[in-house]
């Protein structure tokens, strides 16, 4: 009884440690600016389309941009692509490189780990929290797309890139599994920066290093010269959903992502474990 007692006492601490680790981030100005800077880039975009003289033409531009004044749905997957490769992930590259950095520096983390909280308790409660910021960040591209793309160019009927029809539920469907891969896309990298937060008491060098190694990656898959590692980057699939723009969808880049980005999160997740476990936080 004792022992039940005690372990659902800890699991109270583990939510009420969650919770307050999501307030302390949605009340940061920074976690705000950063989502308001992301909530520009589709308004920008639409706006721009929408007075310039003449719609993009095919090829022109990042792709889905000539579908914009189809249908306003594509305002919100252009913006995803656009965000995808550097903005998004310098956003999550804040929030990751910070969570047990950012409380060795401030002289936090040692109050963190009391029982029963402990640590692999609050690595936990980091990461969750930071994949709270990922959907919120991808969350907001979406939702301020879908926005301001019906405010300026309606929505309707949406035509996908197989050439089939598809009606307004059908195309809002489409645009969340986008929203989805690319949540998912971010996993990985966060993982890697909650290993990269443990190695370190300076919270913006932990900030730095996983936005070097987002770069570096995507460099990486650039260079055919190294296509042998190129299924292994977790960068890999972030732009591979234009399956789920197709009739029917074809799932294989979905759950290859998917796939790869939980082999990131468990490998890198243990890999934090490995480190914060051993890691002197009264020093």
């Amino acid at each position: 009884m004792p022992a039940d007692s005690d372990t659902a006492r800890a699991r109270t601490h583990g939510g009420a440690l969650l919770a307050s680790e999501l307030r302390v981030l949605f009340r940061r100005w920074r976690t705000w600016a950063m989502l308001a800077a992301l909530a520009s880039i589709p308004v920008l975009m639409a706006v721009v389309v929408r007075l310039s003289s003449e719609p993009p033409g095919p090829g022109e531009g990042p792709p889905f941009l000539d579908q914009v004044t189809n249908n306003g749905m594509f305002v919100a997957v252009t913006a995803l692509v656009l965000t995808t490769p550097l903005f998004l992930p310098l956003t999550v590259a804040v929030v990751s490189g910070d969570t047990i950095a950012g409380e060795a520096s401030l002289g936090t983390l040692r109050y963190l780990l009391v029982a029963p909280a402990g640590r692999v308790r609050l690595l936990l409660v980091k990461y969750v929290s930071t994949v709270a910021f990922c959907l919120a960040a991808s969350g907001t591209v979406l939702l301020t797309g879908w926005v301001i793309g019906a405010a300026l160019f309606g929505t309707g009927e949406a035509t996908l890139l197989s050439g089939d029809t598809i009606g307004v539920g059908d195309a809002v469907v489409r645009s969340l599994l986008v929203g989805a891969h690319v949540t998912i896309c971010m996993l990985g990298l966060a993982a890697v920066g909650l290993f990269i937060s443990t190695l370190t008491d300076a919270g913006v060098g932990a900030m730095a290093a996983v936005a070097v190694l987002t770069i570096v990656a995507q460099v990486l898959g650039q260079l055919d010269q190294l296509a042998w590692l190129h299924p292994w980057l977790f960068t890999h699939h972030w732009l591979a959903f234009a399956d789920l723009l197709r009739e029917p969808i074809v799932w294989t880049s979905f759950t290859e992502n998917a796939l790869l980005q939980a082999a990131y999160v468990a490998f890198f997740g243990a890999l934090a474990y490995g480190r914060f476990s051993t890691k002197d936080v009264l020093s």
